[in-house]
């Protein structure tokens, strides 16, 4: 028996990302589709390039008969995904994809997100969702934190540096450029086409961007001290697509050999030989992240590179994996999709 699934927010950009896979998965079946702004819709008037499934009309999410649910998909702002997650029957298993369940300390959502948390108690059994390490935790848990796309990108260069001791902890810089659907689907001034084609900027310098929560917490975690590294995004004018290039104190081959160990196994996760370079193209809707790392000019200095979809691997994808491991099915169910090129 298939899997029943509903989707909360399917209007926006993670929403129809999780359809498209969704529609091709062994044991996935869509039963409901929420979208309160749009509810009464069908799919193919709000999302054309879905014209060609048969998936139910939108409702509101307080329409959905939970009791027919195996698992919900939240695709929701922050702030209005915990107030819909509390209100949800414990029976279901929820993977929600907003930033409200993935720092595990309130005072830092508040922090970071100018708001208090609202549903505290569920916010403790939440499980952060970067599934390549918290695999065992994800499998067995109800509610699952889907990671923000710019924080999993850095932590797939990062962590297993950090964990291995070959970098130096207090010399840490990411850039990283993200594709314009990374802002969501909402209209906004700076994302008309007019204003963003033929340029790019860095935003949210000086370490204001909400991911930096991410970074600080699951990377002091690894150390076993406080980590605050330098991080500045840019707003790149392509749909979608993440590159992330940390600059890194430390030997390359063995920066290299400690990524290629952590990685050896994992199915979407590939190590470039030493001294190659990943693209956005040859990720591009799929669950497939790339990483290079070239030794810099400045001896002792590294430079690490890594490529995903953001739409993808960086939110529904990685949601899509962590409901299979929820739902005891293969990790990558549905997922094995090969990168769109050119």
């Amino acid at each position: 028996m298939p899997h029943s699934i509903a989707i909360i927010g399917a209007s926006g950009y993670t929403g129809a990302e999780l359809i498209r896979i969704i529609a091709t998965h062994p044991s996935f079946e869509i039963k409901a589709l929420a979208a309160n702004s749009k509810a009464g819709q069908s799919m193919a008037q709000v999302f054309p390039h879905l014209r060609h499934l048969d998936l139910p009309d939108l409702v509101t999410w307080e329409e959905i008969d939970f009791d027919q649910i195996d698992l919900c998909f939240c695709a929701l702002p922050h702030k209005t995904s915990q107030e819909v997650i509390s209100k949800l029957p414990m029976s279901v298993k929820i993977v929600d994809l907003s930033a409200d369940f993935r720092l595990r300390d309130p005072q830092a959502y508040a922090q970071w997100y100018g708001n208090e948390h609202a549903a505290k108690e569920i916010q403790k059994e939440a499980v952060y969702g970067l599934t390549e390490f918290y695999r065992d935790e994800i499998a067995g848990a109800r509610l699952v934190a889907g990671t923000g796309c710019n924080a999993a990108t850095g932590q797939f260069i990062l962590r297993p540096l950090i964990a291995a001791g070959v970098i130096d902890l207090d010399d840490i810089i990411l850039d990283l450029a993200c594709g314009v659907s990374g802002a969501g689907r909402s209209l906004k001034e700076n994302l008309l086409h007019a204003e963003l084609s033929e340029g790019t900027n860095a935003y949210s310098v000086g370490g204001t961007h909400r991911h930096l929560g991410e970074f600080d917490q699951e990377f002091s975690a690894i150390a076993g001290r406080e980590v605050k590294i330098q991080f500045t995004p840019h707003l790149a004018p392509f749909n979608r697509g993440i590159l992330a290039t940390g600059y890194v104190k430390g030997e390359a081959q063995a920066i290299h050999e400690a990524l290629v160990a952590q990685y050896a196994e994992e199915p979407f996760i590939e190590v470039l030989p030493l001294g190659e370079t990943p693209s956005t193209h040859h990720v591009r809707g799929s669950n497939f992240v790339h990483i290079g790392v070239v030794a810099d000019r400045l001896p002792g200095k590294t430079i690490v590179v890594a490529a995903l979809d953001n739409l993808f691997k960086g939110s529904s994808g990685q949601a899509v994996q962590n409901a299979n491991l929820m739902l005891g099915e293969d990790e990558t169910a549905g997922l094995m999709l090969a990168p769109c090129f050119p």
